[in-house]
């Protein structure tokens, strides 16, 4: 299941392209910044300080929690590009995530993507947010994804005004999107998993009976970083061949090449992003198969 429906009004724009240089670097210092964030949210410990007191509704709803939660943070401000209250409500808006991460004992995996990369944008388009401020010249993102297994929920655009309400609105998509995995063996919801699937969940975590469904959603978030910046690596070899098809085709003064060598570094571009979505699918089905798995062993 899942809803895409915002909380709040939203922009509908789409984002435009950027140059390649940019694609290339963004790619690989997006990767790594969002692999930072993610780990500096992930091992922070519980209990940290913060300047958010939370309500005692939404403690109560965190404590609570079915299942684990995965919160992915987009604050993509570019400088210069943006409303100048946004970056502060941005901040608050981090400060009130990891406030909750820290009560929710240790059901919520926050990873906070700040940097205003190439890749961090696709990332935010795959993960159902809306773009907004390019009659500046530069996307801008801010807003909130949840996942846990297959139901997901996003807060598509934040808005200052809105403020008051959030930590609310949090709260209740988080009760939505916990949701128990079913007992076994429960209706078709999910088909039987793919047999790579499978594999690379026993790979990754060869004794699916003692690991914990926190402590396996920490593994495959790892994973997930890792195969990002694999992927950056692949996708900067292509880039880089299709941008000397397009140089050498520009020299050459034919009107035909130069078309072919366009459409083939537009076809590049576009399986950058494809890419970044089917690693980040394959990251939640991972976690929806363990539950299975999990289950199913209880089960027996």
């Amino acid at each position: 299941m899942k809803s895409t429906d915002s909380p709040r009004p939203a922009n509908n724009n789409n984002p435009g392209g950027s140059p390649l240089l940019l694609i290339i670097l963004g790619f690989i210092l997006g990767a790594a910044l969002a692999g930072f964030w993610f780990h500096r949210s992930a091992k922070a410990p519980a209990g940290s300080p913060t300047n958010v007191e939370l309500s005692d509704a939404t403690k109560k709803v965190l404590a609570g929690l079915a299942a684990p939660v995965t919160i992915h943070y987009y604050a993509l401000l570019p400088a210069d590009a943006t409303d100048a209250s946004l970056p502060a409500f941005a901040t608050r808006v981090r400060q009130l995530l990891e406030a909750m991460q820290a009560a929710s004992g240790g059901k919520l995996q926050l990873a906070t993507i700040d940097a205003a990369a190439e890749t961090n944008a696709t990332a935010a388009g795959a993960d159902g947010l809306k773009v907004f401020n390019l009659e500046n010249g530069q996307a801008s993102y801010l807003g909130v994804a949840l996942a846990s297994g297959p139901h997901k929920e996003v807060f598509d655009r934040l808005l200052p005004e809105w403020e008051p309400a959030l930590e609310a609105d949090l709260a209740r998509a988080l009760q939505r999107v916990a949701v128990a995995a079913p007992p076994a063996p429960v209706a078709p919801e999910v088909a039987k998993p793919a047999t790579e699937t499978v594999a690379a969940i026993n790979r990754l975590i060869p004794d699916v009976n003692a690991t914990t469904v926190e402590t396996a959603s920490q593994i495959f978030h790892a994973e997930f970083m890792k195969e990002i910046a694999d992927a950056g690596n692949e996708m900067e070899a292509r880039m880089t061949a299709a941008q000397q098809q397009v140089t050498q085709a520009q020299a050459s003064g034919s009107a035909d090449e130069l078309a072919a060598a366009q459409k083939n570094l537009a076809q590049v571009q576009s399986a950058q992003g494809e890419k970044i979505r089917q690693i980040a699918a394959q990251l939640q089905t991972r976690l929806a198969v363990f539950q299975q798995m999990k289950n199913a062993a209880a089960g027996h």
